[in-house]
């Protein structure tokens, strides 16, 4: 709890606090008086401030049940503090006296309450969801890890066996909850090497770029790797692996990159290198167009929408209701590093602003 500095004389128990047997008001407060039913103090030079995170038990001061739901509440200089607390903190006057309500250590007013049923309703989609997709990857991954050997044998580049499976994973997964609605179809090349770039807002979007069944190779952080299933999965597919921040990591992805779309497979970059906290795209690093230029291989704008919302960065235990929106724009080529990342910015930018 904290109260503003400067107040009048202030009733504590006006604040809806009850005064414990514990509380020692000289020794907390020492200018401090036991009026009555009250506890009153003069105007303080400097901000009272208690911690509150600690239970209420062992506090100097416990906040009534019905009014853990206010948090914040007003009182102006000179007004009448024998009025009711309810008519105090629905006084609309001048703001002189604050209690803010920082209950469990946070400042959301409603920290306390139960589990809403909506997101109550999204905890179970989530817990189902990967219940689905841990079962259906077992299966799949084992016939990943048969096949395999014959895979480097006669396609050890594109690997488009382990793709179709991938393909297979992420359809299976995602149809019980989701529906998925695709645009520009037509926009996607033939199976010939290309670099492939998205707007990143979500873990779904692994998910939903998975079921276009082309055979690109993502660009994925080292620890992902060490994951049950899902990273040795990614180990068989041909997954490009990164450190961030770690310039020789950068050119060793970067050389691969070249060298396996020299070899006749794709790339996939997430130019934001990250994903979007908002929902609105990030700047975009040059990577992918770098190496487009220099292999002079078209680049393929994707926009995903929808992916956000269902599940939220950061968020990754809830899976809300929606659909998701994919739109594969037309193959773009240049010599210009910095106007084709600058076009395919707009044109993905363009695509998510427009409703």
């Amino acid at each position: 709890m904290e109260v503003a500095s400067n107040a009048p004389r202030t009733i504590l128990h006006h604040f809806g606090f009850k005064e414990s047997r514990s509380f020692a008001a000289s020794s907390l407060f020492p200018s401090c008086s036991y009026k009555g039913h009250y506890t009153v103090c003069p105007p303080h030079k400097h901000a009272i401030s208690i911690n509150s995170t600690n239970s209420a038990q062992s506090s100097y001061l416990s906040v009534p049940r019905k009014y853990v739901s206010l948090p914040r509440h007003y009182l102006k200089p000179k007004e009448d503090l024998n009025r009711p607390y309810y008519d105090n903190r629905l006084h609309n006057g001048n703001r002189y006296v604050v209690v803010r309500s920082e209950l469990a250590g946070t400042g959301n007013y409603d920290a306390s309450s139960p589990l809403s049923e909506h997101k109550l309703g999204s905890k179970i989609r989530g817990i189902c969801f990967y219940a689905v997709t841990a079962f259906n990857a077992i299966f799949l991954f084992v016939l990943m890890l048969v096949a395999h050997p014959f895979v480097l044998l006669f396609d050890r580049y594109q690997r488009r066996f382990h793709h179709f499976i991938a393909k297979t994973w992420a359809t299976f997964t995602v149809t019980p909850f989701l529906k998925i609605e695709y645009e520009g179809l037509e926009n996607l090349p033939p199976d010939i090497p290309a670099v492939y770039i998205s707007n990143h807002q979500s873990f779904l979007d692994i998910y939903t770029l998975f079921t276009l069944g082309r055979s690109f190779k993502f660009i994925s952080k080292t620890s992902i790797f060490l994951y049950p299933i899902i990273g040795w999965a990614m180990f068989l597919m041909g997954t490009i692996p990164l450190k961030r921040m770690d310039s020789r990591s950068q050119l060793d992805c970067f050389k691969r990159c070249m060298y396996l779309i020299e070899k006749g497979a794709s790339v996939f970059f997430f130019p934001e290198g990250t994903r979007s906290k908002d929902g609105k795209l990030g700047a975009f690093k040059k990577g992918a167009f770098s190496v487009s230029v220099k292999t002079k291989v078209p680049v393929v704008p994707i926009t995903l929408k929808g992916t956000g919302k269902i599940m939220p960065a950061g968020m990754e235990g809830i899976l809300n209701f929606g659909s998701i929106k994919v739109v594969i724009h037309k193959p773009m080529k240049g010599n210009d590093l910095d106007v084709l990342c600058k076009e395919a910015r707009n044109i993905i930018e363009d695509e998510l602003n427009h409703q």
